[in-house]
């Protein structure tokens, strides 16, 4: 049992309590069997376009109306999150009035594959047998059938087309016009839901297909850091009701929680790392490597653990050769970035070898080991060619690190002298 100061209130907490805390967070981010995906949390214009979509997609089932549209946004924005929502929620007040077929189109861009799928899918939903010898034409006609058999018994098909853009890619886009074509039917009672993380992805359809299309278009925009941080309050607050059963640890909890998620250092910190990635799932990865360190007396997240969690998330794979160096190879990157401090954005092994031994003095090397040295920073890929020559001295090159990654990796470096500090820090220093 150990004691807990949260803002001159002192609770006691014991490390049961704090464990079945952090193994309901944990299973809320990871979103698991226990996990509903109703009470997952949703970005503004997330739960905007679920309301349009739902809206859309129970015209089709109720009202036969044929549907299409595209979910558009970056990658890990909600869009899946959004779709798997509406169907889960439809499937609960329209049960058994549609069917799912799903596709891809990093597996299914090719027509004859895709039909296969498609028939695959249908007899499996409808307990028929499925022929793995059908031709494409017996597919099609398979396919037709179907849509008709729906249609008259008032149950509606859904099409999920993942990776969209990759169909459309597709030379004639068979199967899109097939689809699209199909909408125009009255004896059909279909909806074509496209998911794509490039916006214009409509764009690449041909005539024929972009007229049979409703061009109605769901955009998901990235969070802001608003929006971040609300997103982690909301996954990191702990219930209060009879789901858990500590709930002056909660109340305590979720307070500590509130005020440090308020703190602008902390802001400071996600604004930085959202400059990486923007994707709502990767604040919520954010947040469980954070809860993964915190410390099981105290109970309570830190500012450090966030901080640690930044940098378990964003390997900085530059960072770790620079540790690896030699202070030679560590010298010429210094020269470098002192060229560059002088505004001269590319430069040759002759320039950097007759600044090094200026900057050295009496204190020279061996041509033939900063030769090496500067070989050995090509193969790291710290450096690359500007420009292709036949000899490598005369080569122009440019470095492939910021001058704040350079910094970082001095830092880092156990064998970086104090004047290669020097040297970084006062471009006059000599």
């Amino acid at each position: 049992m150990v004691g807990t100061t949260i803002f001159s209130e002192r609770i006691s907490v014991n490390r049961v309590q704090v464990n079945e805390a952090v193994t309901l967070l944990r299973r809320r981010l990871c979103g698991g069997l226990n996990q509903p995906l109703e009470q997952l949390s949703l970005l503004p214009d997330a739960e905007v376009n679920r309301k349009q979509l739902h809206d859309l997609l129970t015209h089709t089932i109720v009202n036969a109306y044929n549907n299409s549209a595209l979910l558009l946004g970056p990658r890990g924005c909600g869009k899946s999150l959004v779709l798997e929502r509406v169907l889960a929620d439809l499937q609960s007040t329209y049960p058994g009035r549609f069917s799912t077929v799903r596709l891809c189109g990093l597996l299914h861009a090719d027509e004859t594959c895709a039909l296969k799928e498609i028939a695959k899918q249908l007899c499996m939903e409808n307990d028929l047998s499925y022929s793995k010898a059908a031709s494409f034409s017996e597919n099609l006609q398979f396919f037709t059938a179907m849509l008709k058999e729906c249609a008259l018994s008032d149950k509606a098909l859904v099409f999920i087309l993942e990776e969209f853009d990759l169909f459309a890619q597709r030379p004639k886009q068979c199967l899109l016009y097939n689809l699209l074509d199909a909408m125009q039917s009255t004896t059909s009672q279909i909806a074509v839901v496209g998911v794509s993380a490039r916006l214009d992805a409509d764009q690449l359809l041909e005539k024929r297909v972009r007229s049979r299309f409703s061009h109605r278009k769901f955009l998901f925009l990235p969070p802001s850091v608003q929006d971040a941080i609300r997103l982690l309050h909301d996954v990191l607050t702990l219930p209060t009701d009879s789901s858990f059963q500590h709930k002056q640890y909660a109340l305590a909890f979720n307070l500590h929680t509130k005020k440090l998620l308020e703190k602008e250092t902390l802001k400071n910190l996600i604004s930085k790392f959202m400059e990486v990635d923007l994707s709502p799932q990767s604040v919520l990865d954010l947040g469980f490597r954070a809860l993964c360190g915190i410390n099981r007396d105290t109970g309570l997240l830190t500012e450090a653990n966030f901080k640690k969690a930044c940098l378990l998330q964003r390997p900085k794979p530059k960072l770790e050769t620079l540790k690896g160096l030699s202070v030679l190879e560590l010298y010429l990157l210094v020269v470098m970035n002192r060229l560059e401090g002088q505004n001269r954005d590319v430069y040759n092994f002759n320039t950097i070898f007759y600044e090094y031994e200026r900057l050295c003095g009496l204190h020279t090397t061996c041509d033939r080991y900063s030769r090496q040295a500067f070989e050995h920073l090509l193969e790291r890929e710290l450096i690359d060619y500007a420009e292709r020559f036949t000899t490598i001295e005369y080569t122009p090159v440019k470095m492939l690190i910021s001058s704040q990654e350079l910094k970082d990796g001095l830092n880092a470096n156990s064998l970086c002298p104090t004047i290669l500090h020097q040297w970084f820090a006062h471009e006059n220093f000599k």
